[in-house]
C-alpha cells in the first residue's frame, strides 16, 4: 500500500508487483479499490501487476481539498497514481463511473498507456438530452438518484447496492457479495457520493470517446440496468474505431462480479494481445 498525493486528497493505492504488463483498475460509484478482488488475484496470478486505487472521497482515500469532483480532477488523480509508480505500457479498466476516467486519460498525451478497458461504463453520455436522446438516464433519474441519497443515505445505498447485482428480476450474486458492496459504499462520503453523481451523470465524454486512439476492449452485461449497454457501451464501441465489444450474456450492472470468469477471461485476453 501506498498513498500517492493529488490536488491535496490523499489517495489510497494497492500496488501488487508482477513481471507482466500493469492492469490499472478504477472502480466505479459508490465503491472502493475493494470492489475489484475479483480482479486482482486473477491478474496477478497472470503475472501482472495489478494496481488499484480507491477514489477521492471513497473507500480508505481522504476527501478532495479543492472541493472538486469533476472528471478534469478525477482524470488528474489517475494521472497522478500512473506516474507515481511510474507505470508504462499499462493498461487501465474503468468501471461504470471509472470509465470517463479511462477515457480521459486516453486523450491525454501520457504516452504510458497500452490500451483501455470500458467496464459496464458511463461514455459516452449517460444523459439523455434533446441533443443525446440516446441517452439511457433521464434528467429526472438523476435527479431522484441525487435526492435519494441526500435524504435517506441508509435507505438508499442498500437498493441502489441490490440493483447493482440485479439481472431482470434475479439477483445475479450471493447476498453476501451485495453485504461486501453495501459495506463499501457506506464508506464514502457523503459530499463525495453527491457530487459525483452529477459527475457521471452529466459530463458528455462524446468528444473523449470520439479522440481514443488506443486499443480499446467495452465489455458490458446485456442484462444491466444502471447503465444500460444500448446507451452506453453499444455507443461506446461504436464510435472508438477499431475497438472490441464483449457482451456477457445474464450479465448486470457489476458483471465482474458476477460473472468474474468470463470477465476476466476477456479482459486477459485483450491485454495479452497488446
Amino acid at each position: 500500500m501506498v498513498k500517492v498525493t493529488s490536488h491535496g486528497a490523499e489517495l489510497h493505492v494497492d500496488d501488487l508487483y508482477g513481471d507482466r504488463r500493469p492492469i490499472v483498475l478504477v472502480h466505479g460509484w459508490p465503491l472502493s479499490g475493494e470492489a475489484w478482488k475479483h480482479q486482482v488475484e486473477a491478474f496477478s496470478d497472470a503475472g501482472h501487476r495489478v494496481v488499484t486505487y480507491d477514489r477521492r472521497g471513497f473507500g480508505r482515500s481522504g476527501v478532495a481539498a479543492d472541493g472538486a469532483y469533476d472528471y478534469d480532477a478525477l482524470t488528474d488523480d489517475l494521472e497522478e497514481v500512473v506516474r507515481a509508480l511510474d507505470l508504462s505500457d499499462a493498461v487501465v479498466v474503468g468501471f461504470s463511473m471509472g470509465g470517463g476516467e479511462a477515457v480521459r486519460l486516453a486523450t491525454r498525451a501520457s504516452g504510458r498507456l497500452a490500451g483501455i478497458v470500458l467496464a459496464a461504463a458511463v461514455p459516452p453520455y449517460l444523459l439523455k438530452t434533446e441533443d443525446n436522446p440516446d441517452g439511457p438516464l433521464p434528467p429526472e433519474g438523476a435527479d431522484g438518484m441525487k435526492a435519494g441519497l441526500a435524504e435517506d443515505r441508509e435507505g438508499f445505498l442498500p437498493g441502489f447496492v441490490r440493483d447493482f447485482f440485479r439481472a431482470g428480476d434475479d439477483v445475479a450474486v450471493s447476498e453476501a457479495e451485495v453485504e461486501a458492496a453495501l459495506g463499501l459504499a457506506l464508506q464514502s462520503d457523503q459530499d463525495a457520493a453527491l457530487a459525483c453523481i452529477d459527475s457521471f451523470s452529466r459530463t458528455d465524454f462524446r468528444d473523449d470517446v470520439a479522440a481514443v486512439r488506443l486499443p480499446t476492449l467495452v465489455v458490458h452485461g446485456d442484462a444491466d440496468g444502471i447503465v444500460p449497454l444500448e446507451g452506453s457501451g453499444q455507443r461506446a464501441h461504436d464510435a472508438i474505431e477499431g475497438s472490441k465489444l464483449v457482451v456477457i450474456k445474464g450479465g448486470p450492472h457489476g458483471v465482474n462480479v458476477s460473472h468474474a470468469d468470463e470477465f476476466n477471461r476477456a479482459v486477459l485476453e485483450f491485454v495479452n494481445s497488446l
